[in-house]
């Protein structure tokens, strides 16, 4: 409200600004007329003058008619008479046309050449006269353009656009605060309001968008579809015990690799059980891992909610049954750490109806499984339920069709470059294919397993680690095969153009935003940081609890 109020205020004020500046032009105008006006009217008036002065010296001598002695008196011919009478209406109609104003006449008077005759001297110079009256114009009505205006536009090709100068655009700029250069990056909000402003009308351009090809590839021909291994993530509060659970179904010890036993970002891996393949996604339980959780119920078709039975329902608990509830997944509940002494299974039901989530011996439709990470009591019944809920959901997949995938983690290796964690959703991902993810893309040079053994092709539900792309993709962003590695280099390019384009803009109108924020509030101190970290999502995290450390002052 706030912003829209003080966009209010200032095309209030740009609007008075221009009507004053009309009100200057009209005044300044009307004075150059009169002192025009005023010119004229004082050359005619000397011009008149000079004549009424000349005319009683020519006619003193023609009164005499009476002679002398010496002298007699002369009688004029009566063609001469005749012809002086031609001469003096000639000089009469001269006066006359001297008496009008006329530019013509200004410039001839004030040049020192004397003014034609009756015959104008001939027709150049009456074409020349011509020009000269007609050469002032009326105003005309400014004439109204559609600017397709497109997501990123500079200075100079906006004024293009429009058909002004460049220097338009920047004084429009200037009085709503923006001070520009000719060869700065507008946003596109900023653009369609210059247009407006300027007298335009703006519309937002679609741009040939290259990723309407994948739009096209998408379009794929009847596949044959299978069933495929359920993915499970696993969900819950900071050491309730996820990692362990997951150690145990494994047989391998992960959770003594992760920092101080809590788990840093997304593991994926598939396990074979006796009743089939189940994948499982390990997400942090830690408070900062928000968006990591997210992206996690995202991907999932199951969520294993993990509540400690000696510490009940916490904040990142309920959070992991919004994610899960907003991503339209299924629940499984499993309850750790049941060999506790202080475990009380029947307060954490309780608490966990109070969430919403109800168990199936309340008339509920959700499962829970008491389990033991430590001794393995209740984990082979949480296994069957998992792929009980499975089959339930009827999960299927492409298999003979180009792979389409999810990032579930992206980081930059020292001696292997861009390396990401690919969850395959559909189809079969091979070494060497092509692959577009986001604003990256590469051919797949190398394939590993979660054990870090080289394989060279994934079928769906199962997490891989991949090599070989150009740049570290985002963590979320969907991967998708392409036959063509030039298509993918080209679309792939204006995914990055794009957003450096938009995130140029935004950074510029966010600088502009804090310094008038600084102007009006006083002195704002402002840390930069820079962020190291060894994957995006731990990135995210330390982000986004800095920002939660922001105060009044810095």
């Amino acid at each position: 409200e706030r912003e829209s109020r003080r966009h209010r205020e200032l095309v209030e004020r740009q609007q008075a600004d221009i009507r004053a500046r009309q009100e200057r032009e009209q005044a300044a105008k009307a004075a150059a007329e009169n002192r025009r006006l005023e010119e004229e009217a004082r050359v005619v008036a000397e011009q008149k003058a000079k004549e009424e002065a000349a005319r009683p010296a020519a006619a003193k001598p023609a009164k005499s008619t009476s002679g002398t002695l010496h002298k007699p008196a002369k009688t004029e011919d009566k063609t001469k008479d005749a012809a002086n009478k031609r001469g003096g209406a000639r000089e009469s109609e001269s006066s006359k046309r001297r008496g009008l104003k006329t530019r013509g006449e200004v410039g001839a008077s004030t040049s020192g050449n004397a003014w034609r005759g009756a015959k104008g001297g001939g027709r150049h110079s009456r074409h020349q006269q011509d020009d000269r009256q007609t050469s002032f114009q009326a105003p005309v009505e400014p004439i109204v353009r559609e600017i397709h205006v497109p997501e990123t536009i500079s200075v100079a090709d906006l004024a293009h656009k429009m058909a002004v100068k460049a220097t338009e655009v920047i004084k429009a700029l200037m009085k709503m605060g923006m001070m520009v250069t000719i060869n700065q990056v507008l946003d596109q909000e900023t653009a369609m309001i210059i247009v407006e402003e300027l007298g335009h009308q703006a519309v937002a351009a679609k741009l040939d968008d290259p990723d309407a090809f994948l739009d096209v590839t998408e379009e794929q021909k009847d596949v044959a579809v299978l069933p495929r291994a359920p993915v499970v993530t696993v969900m819950g509060h900071v050491d309730h015990g996820k990692t362990s659970l997951l150690d145990y179904i494994r047989r391998a010890k992960v959770a003594a690799g992760e920092h101080g036993g809590i788990t840093q970002h997304i593991g994926a891996y598939h396990v074979e059980t006796p009743r089939g393949m189940i994948t499982f996604l390990d997400t942090p339980g830690h408070e900062a891992f928000t968006a990591m959780r997210a992206r996690g119920a995202k991907a999932t078709d199951i969520v294993i909610l993990v509540v400690a039975a000696d510490d009940g329902v916490m904040p990142q608990t309920r959070e992991a049954i919004h994610h899960a509830k907003a991503a339209n997944v299924p629940v499984v509940v499993a309850i750790t750490k049941i060999d506790k002494p202080e475990a009380n299974l029947e307060r954490v039901k309780q608490e966990l109806v109070a969430e919403s989530v109800i168990p199936e011996e309340y008339g509920g439709d959700t499962m829970f499984m008491p389990v033991s990470a430590k001794s393995g009591d209740g984990v082979d019944a949480l296994l069957e339920a998992l792929l009980l809920q499975a089959e339930v959901l009827e999960l299927t997949a492409p298999v003979e069709s180009p792979a389409k995938g999810l990032i579930v983690e992206a980081r930059l290796d020292k001696g292997r470059g861009p390396v990401a964690s690919l969850l395959v959703l559909s189809g079969t991902l091979h070494k060497g294919d092509v692959l577009l993810v986001g604003a990256t893309f590469g051919r797949i040079r190398a394939m590993l397993d979660e054990n870090g053994k080289s394989i060279d092709s994934a079928g769906p539900s199962i997490p891989v680690e991949i090599l070989g792309l150009s740049d570290v993709p985002a963590a979320g962003d969907e991967a998708i095969v392409l036959g063509d590695e030039k298509k993918a280099r080209e679309i792939a390019l204006f995914r990055q153009g794009k957003f450096r384009d938009v995130k140029l803009a935004k950074q510029q109108a966010a600088k502009l935003e804090s310094m008038f924020e600084q102007m009006s509030d006083g002195e704002v101190k402002s840390l930069p940081l820079i962020i190291k970290a060894d994957v995006q999502g731990s990135q995210e995290a330390l982000v986004q609890s800095l920002v939660k450390l922001s105060n009044d002052e810095v």
